[in-house]
């Protein structure tokens, strides 16, 4: 498909980046109001989605919020808004949590770095940005912290796959940091956040730099062999690893309980919605949500019903493993792995079976491929 490119009129933000993806023919869509790379010309969904598993990729999420903490009360600051125990989070240490209003709705899924003592950075999602730095904003007076926007400070590239930290590696001045680290290192005489993290399932690194040195590189990690991946393979690539998709499978209508996000809420800490959550977990919530897999041809979609109850909120067809699969909220009695559930695929039933996490690679003991002649059949 040629790449398709927004009317001149268009008030999309734009990365960066945005000149590389045109110039690799990138299908470029609005994204929370950026234009941003759905797939690439020469590649496509399928193939940048092999090759972030089989070696590396990478991808421009410049569009990701970024919101600086900073101060004496900045850490009790981020402990009463964040759901997590910051008060765990070291130096240079990476911690995810979920953002909750307090009846105990989602509001978002956020990753913070303490980056010393008293500063921190948290990674916002990018349609959520500008209410969750309202929300960090007006919980701050009373606490001896500043909060900033640093949205306009950083890009934001992740390198993903198998062999994404060698590719790295080449170009930066000191060891990279481990799984769930942050540390500064330089590249191209600047310098960098380098982080432990990303939204894949492989290893790998997100980096945050000066927008001006992002395109360098950009080139530099593509010349040593990382395929250049959109927002179509980030979602498969997810999905697969069984990670949130906040507006699919999250939001303020669900609490973190029945998303299966327990483990990052510290409801001792006294959190907004912690009392919410902390009954929620008590009486156990009346839905979860649960990887599936088909067991027949088919692909789900955001909104499939789940016969006998239930919804799925994200659903593809898996790369790696040629079956339809998803997140869905099923019945807490439905929701064991080994379950048998329909999912309602445009007017016609489809079979399928709750599953473990991750759905690729597969756990101990669950099928992977479908054979051959149903993956050739699939819609």
């Amino acid at each position: 498909m040629a790449p398709s490119h927004p009317p001149a009129t268009h008030t999309l933000r734009r990365t960066p980046l945005a000149d590389r993806h045109l110039e690799a023919g990138a299908r470029m869509v609005d994204f929370a109001g950026w234009e941003m790379p759905v797939y690439y010309a020469d590649t496509g969904i399928r193939a940048e989605h092999r090759a972030v598993r089989q070696s590396a990729g990478v991808f421009d999420v410049s569009h990701m919020g970024q919101i600086a903490t900073s101060g004496p009360g900045a850490s009790a600051l981020l402990q009463r808004l964040l759901s997590n125990d910051v008060d765990r989070l070291g130096v240079g240490g990476a911690q995810y949590s979920v953002l909750c209003q307090d009846d105990g709705g989602v509001l978002d899924d956020l990753f913070t770095y303490r980056l010393a003592p008293e500063r921190f950075l948290t990674v916002t999602n990018s349609a959520n940005h500008e209410r969750d730095l309202a929300w960090f904003l007006a919980h701050a007076p009373g606490f001896e912290a500043e909060v900033a926007d640093a949205q306009a400070d950083f890009a934001m590239l992740a390198v993903q796959g198998p062999l994404a930290r060698e590719i790295v590696q080449a170009s930066f001045d000191a060891p990279l940091p481990p799984r769930m680290a942050v540390a500064t290192r330089v590249v191209g005489g600047g310098r960098a956040l380098m982080c432990g993290t990303g939204y894949t399932g492989e290893d790998g690194v997100e980096i945050l730099l000066d927008p001006d040195a992002a395109p360098a590189v950009w080139d530099e990690v593509v010349r040593r062999g990382a395929t250049p991946a959109g927002l179509g393979a980030r979602d498969t690539l997810r999905l697969e690893a069984c990670f949130h998709l906040y507006g699919n499978d999250l939001s303020t209508e669900r609490g973190p309980i029945e998303a299966g996000l327990g483990w990052c809420c510290k409801e001792d800490t006294g959190f907004i919605g912690s009392d919410a959550i902390r009954s929620a977990r008590e009486r156990g919530p009346d839905q979860r949500l649960v990887p599936f897999r088909l067991v027949e041809p088919g692909i789900p979609r955001h909104g499939n019903p789940v016969v006998g109850g239930g919804e799925v909120t994200s659903g593809t067809l898996s790369p790696m493993l040629e079956m339809g699969i998803g997140l869905a909220y099923v019945p807490t009695e439905r929701s064991q792995p080994g379950t048998s559930i329909e999912i309602d695929i445009r007017g016609r039933r489809r079979s399928g079976v709750v599953a473990r996490k991750p759905l690729y690679p597969p756990p101990d003991g669950e099928p992977g491929q479908r054979p051959a002649e149903d993956a050739a059949s699939s819609p």
